[in-house]
């Protein structure tokens, strides 16, 4: 009855992991529990979110093949915009399809982007592909698309690139603090990153705040209907410095670190998961989160029921 902080269905969103090439569910071993899909299991785990009420599925593709322009990406029968139409042709409008506009699964360097003859992620040339990039997923059904990859501009080019493809009606999902974190670890085995080096150069420093406020005021300024921090439990001041700062709708990434540490520790028995798992997710919530991506989105909804 007092409870001040709840966590319902609809203010969650699922991952999902598809893959070109395989024939069954892949296990990605850090993060026990969730797989890479088949395009036949990602239907029907779309479905499950649905008759779950959650708010919406995320969607990541991992290519066959990978290059240095990643342009997979840019494929209409690539992987993630093949993944994208099944999804929306299944759940229709009962389920928010989203989609992860970035480079890193989809180039051989592991980058969020393309990369000068120097070795450092051409901004401007990648801006341009997401905005591409962005238009083909909202061609393919996409009812909000993420940019991801924390570049100078993005959500401008983006929302420029909607609007003259006519889909004003596609919303933006815009990582606006994305922090170089520790906690991505078990999402590069999920979306079989091959990352040389680190991505300091266009991420967030962890030590900082103020700065991630610039940038999340940027993305505000240019069009983002929504604004993210990623990881949560680390940067919880974080996102209440966000949820203050905007007037916009607030979304948090509870990252694949922060799933795997839970999982394991509790599969040693060092603490109780589902209290572990509720804590977690109020903790997001009550730190200012409008909505959470979390992979234990599906299992927390039917628990709830």
């Amino acid at each position: 009855m007092i409870a001040e902080t709840d966590v319902r269905p609809q203010q969650l969103i699922l991952p999902l992991f598809v893959a070109d090439g395989i024939a069954e569910p892949r296990p990605i071993t850090s993060m026990p529990g969730v797989v890479q899909h088949t395009l036949d299991t990602l239907r029907k785990a779309c479905v499950a979110a649905a008759d779950a009420g959650l708010a919406g599925v995320m969607l990541f593709g991992i290519p066959e093949h990978k290059d240095a322009l990643g342009s997979g990406a840019l494929d209409d029968r690539g992987v993630l915009n093949v993944a994208l139409r099944a999804a929306r042709a299944e759940v229709g409008d009962a389920c928010l399809v989203m989609s992860d506009v970035c480079l890193d699964e989809f180039t051989d360097h592991g980058h969020c982007g393309v990369l000068r003859s120097d070795g450092v992620v051409d901004n401007d040339a990648t801006v341009e592909i997401y905005a591409e990039m962005a238009a083909l997923h909202a061609a393919a059904g996409a009812h909000v698309v993420a940019p991801s990859g924390m570049m100078d501009g993005q959500v401008a080019a983006i929302r420029a690139a909607l609007d003259a493809a006519g889909a004003q009606d596609v919303a933006i999902m815009a990582y606006g603090a994305k922090y170089a974190s520790a906690f991505y670890g078990p999402f590069r085995e999920a979306v079989a990153s091959s990352l040389q080096g680190d991505r300091k150069t266009y991420q967030q420093d962890p030590a900082n705040v103020r700065e991630a406020l610039r940038e999340v005021a940027l993305d505000v300024a240019e069009g983002a209907d929504i604004v993210m921090v990623k990881p949560a439990l680390g940067y919880l001041d974080v996102l209440r410095a966000v949820r203050e700062a905007v007037s916009i709708p607030v979304a948090a990434y509870n990252v694949s670190g922060e799933y795997a540490m839970v999982e394991a520790a509790a599969e040693r028995g060092w603490i109780n998961r589902e209290a572990a798992i509720a804590e977690t997710l109020i903790s997001i919530r009550r730190a200012g989160a409008d909505m959470i991506l979390t992979y234990w989105a599906h299992e927390w909804a039917v628990g709830q029921r």
